[in-house]
């Protein structure tokens, strides 16, 4: 019986943005910029958040986890892009891949997630205000992010496991500036992918769908009600969450309908987003324009 040689892949190349060679210097300047600026953004929410007693509610402690989660989420991606940019195909060994990758799912699904509950927060505070103090008390705020972070970390266990279980023997090039997960990794497996693609399918469509549909109805109702009882004040922050819904449900939905911009779409929904964030829930609410100001009077004042 004849033995075929067969070598088991190590490690793998990204090959990132390397088809644009003559644009890595400005695209490297590009990404820098805004990964700092997502960074200060989002330590200035939890900052302001943490520091300003009046904004010790349901939506803004949602938003803190938020902004928590897009610092870390972010990171998982772009220190490893920013380094392919300034070398030629990053390699990336096989078990620092399977870590990113769970990062990735973990980070992705919980976002989901707490983009979900902020929704059901923003449903009770404008269906149910008499009820709201008790339907989302700070327990109960707690509970439902520590819930949003658990499930989480359960979602991204599966198909990290499943993947890190495939034998690849080669090629060991990834077309894209991270170990992403469909379906980059998946095809350069020499086993069957089978079992493997229709679980991580079944896992991402569920999740999706779910926090989606949760979301979706909750602004139904919440419309429903707008329309019968206008109140623009409270609509403000609900304004601010559905704006940054659309963005992230949007890209994501553009990468199953066209796979073929797979890259150009994670960098808006890994890289753009998380700046963008900050920028909606900051400059499109009052309450935490006053707090910001709050805290730079009060950051002066200790100095003086």
């Amino acid at each position: 019986m004849e033995t075929q040689n067969v070598s088991t892949v190590t490690e793998f190349q990204l090959l990132g943005f390397q088809n644009s060679l003559e644009w890595q210097n400005l695209l490297f300047a590009i990404f820098l910029i805004i990964y700092f600026l997502m960074v200060l953004g989002n330590v200035i929410i939890i900052t302001v958040v943490s520091q300003d007693q009046l904004l010790h509610l349901p939506m803004y402690l949602f938003l803190k986890h938020l902004s928590f989660l897009e610092i870390w989420y972010t990171s998982t991606i772009v220190p490893l892009l920013l380094a392919n940019l300034l070398s030629w195909g990053q390699v990336f060994s096989f078990s620092a891949c399977m870590a990113q990758l769970y990062f990735f799912v973990f980070f992705g699904a919980t976002e989901c997630f707490l983009l979900a509950m902020m929704a059901y927060d923003r449903y009770l505070a404008i269906c149910s205000p008499l009820h709201y103090s008790f339907l989302m008390s700070p327990d109960i705020c707690a509970k439902l992010a520590a819930i949003s972070w658990l499930t989480g970390i359960g979602t991204g266990f599966p198909p990290s496991l499943m993947i890190s279980k495939l034998e690849f023997c080669g090629p060991n090039q990834i077309n894209h500036f991270f170990c992403d997960l469909l379906p980059h990794i998946m095809q350069l497996s020499c086993s069957s992918i089978y079992i493997t693609e229709l679980v991580t399918f079944i896992l991402s469509i569920a999740v999706l769908c779910i926090c989606f549909l949760l979301t979706l109805v909750s602004y139904v109702f919440i419309v429903s009600s707008i329309l019968r009882i206008p109140s623009v004040k409270t609509f403000s922050t609900c304004g601010s969450h559905l704006a940054v819904v659309t963005i992230y449900y949007g890209t994501i939905i553009s990468m199953y309908v066209r796979p073929e911009i797979n890259k150009i779409i994670s960098v808006f929904y890994t890289v753009v987003t998380p700046l963008l964030n900050p920028v909606i829930y900051s400059l499109r609410n009052k309450d935490f324009k006053e707090a910001v100001r709050k805290v730079m009077r009060r950051k002066r004042c200790s100095e003086d």
